[in-house]
């Protein structure tokens, strides 16, 4: 990769990058070899020109939030990660609400980098109600959105009202769009941000959500909530080991959570490598002997072929391969 002039770019607009940064620690997976160049913007605008220097360069570049749903290469990833980890500012609206929305509500906005705990414990604090079953959720608000991240049958477009992106053009040219959120451009574990069928790529940068004000009185209320749903997660084995959580998606048409149709095919516990079905739920990859990105690719199309074969049923993946 050619990038001397890229960085120089990135040197005089004073935009932060470091090289052959290691990765292993920037995921809950716990893969993965080094970045050529890891960029770290410390804002919007930031992250505005960074994006945009390096589409107009012609160089790859992948947008990285906690990392809860990523697994990165084995061998060094040759083009630029930009990290949104400084972009976590969260702020609440005193102004006068929208007329459409009631009275009793509180419009809070936070930066995609912001993580997910820093904002439920944002909204605990401020006796916010409407984010408890994102409690114990990792990764940031911009790799929630960009999933439409769903927990406890609630997905993340049910609360939001506002994002805001980036428009990137093929020539490197930005723009920042606000949108309100249209819910027939949501779906299941979907989102407007995901389709790549467009020469403009869209990058989240902040996202207003709508949260229900409720009085102090309720403040234990929603900080109990939260520790329910947490406690769920450590009952289900979520933090026993690396891992990036559910790796498939479900089909509800199907009819069984697709952990279920993984445990009936006998597969629970099957490893390859360092990485294992999880053998207390069937729809986690885990972690357990430095496992390497290919272990794991292996393992899911491995469940995919079996889970074919038993039941002519085709498992979708949520977890991305990051590829050179």
């Amino acid at each position: 990769m050619n990038n001397d002039f890229l960085l120089k770019g990135y040197d005089i607009a004073q935009i932060s990058y470091k090289k052959n940064e290691p990765l292993s620690s920037k995921s809950t997976f716990k893969v993965g070899s080094t970045a050529d160049i890891f960029v770290i913007p410390n804002s919007i605008d930031q992250l505005n020109s960074a994006a945009g220097a390096a589409r107009a360069a012609e160089e790859n570049y992948f947008i990285l939030g906690g990392g809860s749903n990523i697994v990165f290469p084995d061998e060094s990833y040759h083009g630029i990660i930009i990290s949104t980890e400084c972009l976590n500012n969260i702020s609440m609206t005193d102004d006068e609400l929208p007329p459409e929305l009631p009275q009793n509500t509180r419009l809070v906005t936070c930066e995609a980098g912001t993580p997910m705990a820093a904002f439920v414990n944002f909204c605990t604090k401020h006796n916010l109600s409407g984010a408890e079953q994102f409690a114990g959720l990792p990764g940031s608000i911009g790799g929630a959105t960009y999933m439409n991240a769903r927990c406890f049958d609630k997905s993340i477009s049910d609360i939001i009202y506002e994002t805001q992106h980036i428009e990137v053009t093929e020539r490197g040219r930005t723009k920042i769009v606000s949108s309100k959120i249209n819910i027939s451009d949501w779906d299941y574990k979907k989102s407007p941000f995901q389709s790549n069928q467009s020469s403009v790529q869209k990058i989240i940068c902040s996202v207003t959500f709508i949260l229900n004000q409720l009085s102090p009185d309720f403040h234990e209320q929603i900080e109990t909530s939260c520790k329910k749903y947490i406690s769920q997660r450590v009952d289900k084995g979520h933090f026993k080991f690396p891992s990036a959580g559910s790796v498939f998606k479900n089909n509800r048409t199907f009819g069984k959570p697709s952990g279920q149709i993984i445990d009936e095919a006998g597969l629970k516990g099957f490893r390859i490598g360092g990485a294992q079905i999880a053998p207390f739920h069937g729809n986690f990859i885990i972690n357990i002997d430095n496992a390497k990105s290919k272990d794991i690719s292996d393992l899911v199309e491995y469940i995919q072929k079996v889970v074919k074969e038993k039941y002519n049923f085709d498992l979708e993946p949520e977890i991305i391969f990051l590829k050179n």
